[in-house]
């Protein structure tokens, strides 16, 4: 075959496309290995935050109880005083333990993420502390359509859709080959002049060359029902791209909104640990002074340890999206 009109070009950019699109495959594999280590670690530093509240909650309710004791013994305060404080330290030691488990769960959760043994006794660096990431809103789209598999998948899918509907497009043109053929023959030749004189033998060799056209001209429609799905599938690859481009476009907007709701919760979260532990303090002034309940003080406990809990989820969620706004920008 001479020329065949462009298709075996046209087949060879489709099987381009296509394996371009494959590695754009395992570059998507990578980003979600990424993100998932990314959460998954700072699960892991929640949980151990966790416990630290709730090693300073035991501690502040052991304190009380030892106060309400005191108390007691002295004949000051009831017996009930005594009993609260006490449940209050058996469910701080009972919130004590779910965190402590908690870690484990999340220790095992980072190494099967890490794909490492899930036994490893992983130790992490606490870095969950609030610093401030800025990002250019209006550039985040762009940076996203340039950075991202999916889209490049989508619209690799496209580029190889086209160049298979440029395939079967030529499938109408005919081929061209070159024909060559080679004849060999042999003749004997007799010497007419004298009886000993010897005979001979005569060899002659043709060559043909020429151009064939090969057209299939009838084939029950099956070409023109194979160009007609081309270029539906070409159409359906083409509202792919445009699908992907808005589904990322969503996915940053989503995830930069959900950056800026967390950093504001953590000044919020700051704030209300501040008070809390204001108001702990004036509670358990009031409670040794014996002109505050055990009730306000225990009250005023469990509110402080809210706080900080929530302060520590606020931290964990503000970088937590911010790695999920690199994963929807296409950084690692």
């Amino acid at each position: 075959m001479l020329f065949d009109f462009g298709r075996t070009w046209a087949a060879t950019d489709a099987a381009k496309a296509n394996s371009d699109t494959a590695r754009e495959q395992v570059e998507l594999q990578k980003d979600l290995i990424v993100l998932t280590v990314k959460e998954q670690y700072f699960l892991q530093l929640l949980s151990s935050r966790l416990v630290v509240v709730s090693v300073q909650a035991v501690d502040r309710a052991e304190l009380n109880l030892k106060s309400a004791k005191g108390f007691y013994d002295v004949g000051t305060r009831p017996k009930f005083d005594v009993t609260r404080a006490e449940v209050d330290v058996a469910n701080a030691r009972v919130n004590l333990i779910r965190a402590q488990n908690a870690v484990s769960l999340a220790r095992i959760g980072l190494n099967q993420a890490m794909g490492i043994a899930i036994n490893a006794p992983t130790r992490v660096k606490d870095i969950l502390a609030y610093e401030a990431v800025k990002f250019d809103r209006e550039t985040l789209v762009s940076e996203a359509l340039k950075q991202r598999p999916e889209y490049k998948q989508a619209r690799l899918q496209a580029d190889a859709a086209e160049a298979t509907v440029r395939q079967t497009f030529r499938d109408f043109f005919p081929n061209l080959f070159g024909v060559t053929s080679v004849g060999a023959g042999r003749s004997d030749i007799e010497s007419r002049g004298s009886l000993s004189s010897p005979s001979g033998t005569r060899e002659t060799k043709d060559w043909n060359i020429g151009l064939e056209l090969r057209w299939n001209i009838f084939d029950g429609g099956n070409k023109i029902a194979r160009y007609r799905e081309t270029k539906a599938l070409l159409e359906a690859a083409q509202a792919r791209v445009r699908d992907t481009e808005l589904q990322v476009w969503q996915q940053v907007e989503q995830s930069h909104v959900n950056v800026v709701e967390a950093e504001e919760r953590i000044g919020a979260a700051q704030k209300a640990v501040e008070s809390a532990q204001e108001n702990f303090r004036l509670s358990q002034g009031r409670f040794d002074a014996g002109v505050g309940t055990i009730i306000e003080l225990t009250d005023a406990q469990l509110a402080l340890t809210q706080a900080q809990a929530t302060e520590a989820q606020a931290l964990s969620d503000y970088k937590i999206s911010i790695a999920r706004l690199e994963r929807s920008l296409g950084r690692r």
